[in-house]
C-alpha cells in the first residue's frame, strides 16, 4: 500500500472572527494576509503563517512545533505559556502589542526582526535568544530568564522589571534608563539608593 502526501491547502486574505480552531495535525496548513479576531487554537503545528494578524486571539499553552511565522502580528492577544522555541527559524518574524506573554518561551530563537510593545512578559525565556536589534517599548520583564542572550542594540529605557546579569548576556549599546539600574547589579549583593 503506498502512502500518498496531501498537498498543503492554501488560504489567502481571509478574516476569521470568533473561531474556535481545531486543526488536524494531519493537514498541512498555509495562511496568507489572513486576519484571525477573537479565535481560540489549541494545536498549530506544522502551520504556515505569513503576513498574518491575530487580535484579541487566545494562543496560550500552544506548542509551535514545526510552525511557520513570517511577518506576524499579535495584537491584545493571549500567549501565557506559548512556546515558539520549536517553531521554523527560516523567516521567523513576530510581533507583539499589549500581549499577554508569561511564561512564554523563545529559547534559541533568533529574534532580532521582532517588536515587544506594552507586553506583560513576565517569566518568560529567552535563554540564547538573539534579541539584538529587536523592537522593545513600555514592557514588564518581572522574572524573564535572559542567560547567554544577545541584547545588543535594544533600548530598555520604557522597560520595567527586567533582572539582567551583564556577566551572562552580550549587551553592547544596549540602552536602560537611570532608574532600572538595580536590575543590572542584582546580583552584587549592593544597596542603590
Amino acid at each position: 500500500m503506498s502512502s500518498i502526501k496531501k498537498a498543503a491547502k492554501r488560504i489567502f486574505s481571509e478574516t476569521f472572527n470568533n473561531i474556535d480552531f481545531s486543526i488536524d495535525k494531519s493537514d498541512r496548513l498555509e495562511y496568507e494576509d489572513c486576519e484571525f479576531a477573537n479565535c481560540t487554537f489549541n494545536s498549530l503545528s506544522d502551520v504556515n503563517f505569513m503576513d498574518c494578524q491575530f487580535s484579541n486571539c487566545n494562543l496560550s499553552n500552544l506548542r509551535f512545533n514545526f510552525c511557520g511565522l513570517q511577518n506576524i502580528y499579535f495584537n491584545e492577544c493571549k500567549l501565557m505559556g506559548a512556546d515558539f522555541s520549536p517553531s521554523k527559524d527560516f523567516l521567523f518574524e513576530v510581533h507583539f502589542k499589549g500581549c499577554n506573554m508569561d511564561y512564554s518561551s523563545f529559547d534559541k530563537k533568533r529574534l532580532n526582526k521582532s517588536s515587544f510593545d506594552h507586553c506583560k512578559i513576565h517569566g518568560a525565556n529567552f535563554t540564547q535568544a538573539d534579541l539584538s536589534k529587536a523592537a522593545i517599548a513600555h514592557c514588564d520583564w518581572h522574572e524573564s530568564i535572559f542567560t547567554n542572550t544577545d541584547l545588543s542594540g535594544l533600548d530598555f529605557t520604557t522597560s520595567r522589571n527586567f533582572l539582567i546579569d551583564p556577566t551572562m548576556n552580550t549587551l553592547k549599546k544596549t540602552r536602560f534608563s537611570k532608574m532600572e539600574l538595580t536590575g543590572l547589579l542584582f546580583r552584587l549583593d549592593i544597596i542603590i539608593e
